[in-house]
Parts: structure tokens; sequence; C-alpha cells
């Protein structure tokens, strides 16, 4: 196998008795999964540690691993959106190995490979997908979330205007930071999140990895990080747990829904029987008519849309309930997806059309947009109904 120059990919450091060869890979390199055969080979470690969480791994490790997903479940769970990031993030990936001739993650893949043909251990790095980005739910505020969720779609239109420059710059970069840069110019915290910690975790979990003698394959973005905190003091268990939701927000979650009756209770009580019942009236239509078109964005089936016009007024009311998992749950059982839609999401999920087309990708857009509608339908309605005084 030829040589490939790319010393400065390659970082050789120690901790205690640890000899770490960490390499700096470009997720969308060719280049970057040849060296890490090479460099696998001629080490012959004893682990081989990869910038990848169990569910990433899994992703990798089996192909029908979709055909498995409990729909269901992941709206009961309240994982929609996290279900609906990964899917959004993998579209990103692959619309790119597609315009540029590239395997975005193949490095991983032969890191994996060769590992095995070494008979060297593989170990897991990365924090768990699903955590960063609850981490960075819980951290954003409302409109925060909005502006995060509309970055994400508008990702499905961006690739055409993704330059050769641009892909050298992400050779450098996290590809979560990449496509996340928009938002991540107003939002700080977001870096901290993505980046920062998971340096720290990445740097943990390598230097912890069994064995004398290790390969780390990583991100060159994260190259740097990893090197400064290879010796510094690192809590674990406090970057993988989700941070507790904020007071304000959970007293908000409660005060709106107290505010609103209040207001209608006030409404019947100065202003008499038809001003209670103007406020009721203006409460309700603006719940529902804003969900259910949520819903009809999403190209919800009919009984999908009436069940969030039906729902929204009152799950409004309720912190426990949200009107996106009842219609979610609803298009589900009524357009229950099919063996072929989870075969063929991997293929839909590279177009716009495909994430309305697929019925498991439709489910989650239901959920999405619906929440969303519900959500703005309470900021419409209080100030028309303080009007009715």
């Amino acid at each position: 196998m030829p040589t490939i120059n790319n010393s400065n990919m390659i970082h050789n450091l120690e901790y205690k008795d640890k000899e770490i060869i960490l390499l700096g890979t470009a997720h969308v390199s060719r280049e970057s999964a040849e060296l890490v055969t090479e460099v696998i080979s001629r080490e012959k470690p004893d682990t081989v540690s990869v910038e990848l969480c169990e569910s990433r791994y899994q992703s990798i490790r089996q192909k029908d691993r979709w055909q498995n997903m409990d729909i269901i479940k992941v709206i009961r769970e309240k994982k929609a959106f996290l279900l609906l990031s990964n899917l959004l993030l993998a579209s990103f990936q692959k619309r790119i190995a597609e315009k540029f001739n590239i395997n975005p993650g193949q490095e991983m893949i032969r890191a994996i490979e060769t590992a095995e043909a070494e008979d060297a251990e593989i170990h897991l790095a990365d924090r768990d997908i699903r955590t960063t980005l609850s981490r960075t739910w819980r951290t954003m505020g409302f409109w925060g979330k909005i502006k995060l969720l509309f970055q994400l779609v508008l990702s499905l239109g961006e690739v055409d205007e993704i330059t050769e420059e641009d892909i050298e710059k992400m050779k450098q970069e996290d590809v979560l930071e990449t496509l996340l840069a928009e938002v991540g110019k107003s939002m700080p915290v977001l870096k901290d999140i993505l980046i920062d910690e998971r340096d720290q975790y990445l740097a943990y979990k390598i230097r912890t990895a069994p064995g004398n003698k290790i390969v780390a394959v990583v991100g060159a973005g994260h190259v740097p990080g990893i090197k400064k905190y290879l010796n510094e003091e690192i809590d674990i268990q406090e970057l993988e747990k989700l941070p507790p939701r904020g007071k304000i927000a959970g007293l908000i979650k409660w005060a709106i829904p107290l505010m609103i009756v209040g207001l209608i209770t006030a409404g019947f009580f100065f202003g008499g029987k038809e001003a209670g019942v103007n406020m009721i009236i203006y409460w309700i239509l603006a719940n529902s008519i804003l969900a259910g078109l949520g819903a009809v964005l999403a190209f919800a089936h009919p009984f999908t849309i009436l069940s969030a016009v039906l729902a929204a007024p009152l799950t409004s009311l309720n912190p426990m309930i949200a009107a996106g998992w009842v219609s979610g749950l609803v298009e589900a059982f009524s357009r229950k997806p099919k063996v072929s839609d989870f075969e063929k999401l991997q293929v839909d999920i590279k177009s716009i059309k495909g994430f309305w087309r697929n019925k498991v990708t439709r489910i989650l857009l239901v959920v999405i947009f619906t929440n969303l509608g519900s959500a703005i339908g309470t900021f419409v309605a209080a100030p028309l109904m303080a009007k009715v005084f």
C-alpha cells in the first residue's frame, strides 16, 4: 500500500502508560479513509477508538435497523424532533456524497473493518448523538428552537450551493457545526455543546480505552480540543446527563395555561357572558386553525388534520401533552408505515419531496408542524382575548 504523506493529520500522544496515535481525519475525504487503513495496519494497536456513538455505530453495522424502528414508541417517548434531526443530518451528508462523488464517514467504516482485520478491539468514543441534541434543545429558548428547526429544514436545499471550497472547510470542521453554523452565530452556547463538550468527552473516552496502544480516529476539527483536554480532569457523568429543565421554563409552561384560564374567567366575571364566550371562541379558533394548518403543511391524513384541530385548544391548556403527539399518533394509525417505507428511508431523505412522501418522515413532520402551529396559536390567541375587555 502506498504511503500517504499526511503527517499533519497524525498526532503521537501519551497518557500515563498509554501510547495514543490520534488521527485527525476529514469526514468527506477519500484520502483520510486510506490513511486510516494504512496507520492501523502499520501500528497494529490493541484498540481502535472511533468518533462514533452506539446508535451511529449500529447504523453502520445494521443496514436494516430502520425496519425495526417503532414509530409509535418514538412519538410516545417525545423523540420525534430528535429522530427528525438525525435524519436531516444524514440527508445533508448523503447529498454531499452524491454531488462530490465521495462517501462521508468512510474513514470510520475503514477504521472498523481494519481493526477487525488486525484483531484490535473497537472502542466507541463519541457521546450519544441523542444526548448531544437533547442538551442543545434543553439549552435553547422557544424562538431559538424555531430557528434551529428551520435551519435544519433549510439544509435540505443548501447542498446545491456548496462549493469545493466549502468542502475543504468542512474537512476541518464537525458536521454538526457546519450544518448549524448560522444558528451558532447567534447562540455561542451551541459551540460549547456541539464542540467543546464533545472534545472533552472524546478525550476522556480515548484515554480510558482498553489496551496500551490506541489508534483514535476522529474528525480533524476535534483534534485541538482533544489534545487540550487529554490530561485534564473531566467529569464524564456531567457530560452524559441531560441538564434539568430551567425553573423559568417550567414556570412558563404552567403559567401560560393558568393565565389563559384566568383571562377567560375574568372575561365572564367583568365582561359578562358575551365577553367570556368570545374569549373562548378566539382561543379555540387560533389554536385549532394554526394547529390544523401545521398538519396540512405536513400533508397529513384528513383524520389527522381533524385531530389536530380538535386537540389543540385542549392540549394547549395541558403542559403534559401536546397536540402534535395526538396528531402524530393518529397519522401513524391512519397511514401505518409499511416495511417498504422503512427500506426507502435512506433514499427518500435525500430530497424535500422524499421527506413528505415517506410515511415515516411525514409522521415526524406532522408532530413537529402541529406542535409549532399550536404554540403560535397560543401566542396569537392571548392578545385577541385581552382586547375583549
